[in-house]
């Protein structure tokens, strides 16, 4: 248990990192070796998906503390885990991480890319 807590709190710190779709500098993001859709989708039990839901709800968490005045609001990790499922069947080679920027601008009412 202690393990995944302190997972969490790594990816919570990736997520919290400043990220921006323009950027001039290329966007890093941290989290699994595999951020695939094609990789989400090998993953049916959901013990097995945790990890992607818990990195994707680190990066909601970051878009909360860039954005304070578009915040995105509670959001479970069967909502999480419903969005990633729905993109990724939308957009067969996109990644976990694109959906979750997809998420947070549809989530916070922004509906539109972070622009710096």
């Amino acid at each position: 248990m202690h393990q995944s807590k302190l997972f969490v709190c790594l990816l919570l710190a990736g997520a919290l990192m400043p990220a921006s779709y323009t950027s001039a500098a290329s966007l890093i993001l941290l989290g699994m070796d595999e951020m695939s859709c094609a990789a989400w989708k090998t993953k049916h039990d959901p013990e097995l998906r945790e990890p992607y839901v818990q990195w994707v709800r680190g990066f909601l968490s970051g878009h909360n503390y860039a954005n304070q005045s578009k915040q995105v609001g509670e959001v479970s990790s069967a909502t999480v885990a419903t969005f990633v499922d729905r993109y990724c069947a939308d957009h067969a080679t996109a990644a976990v991480s694109e959906a979750a920027m997809k998420m947070s601008d549809q989530y916070s009412g922004r509906n539109t890319p972070i622009i710096r």
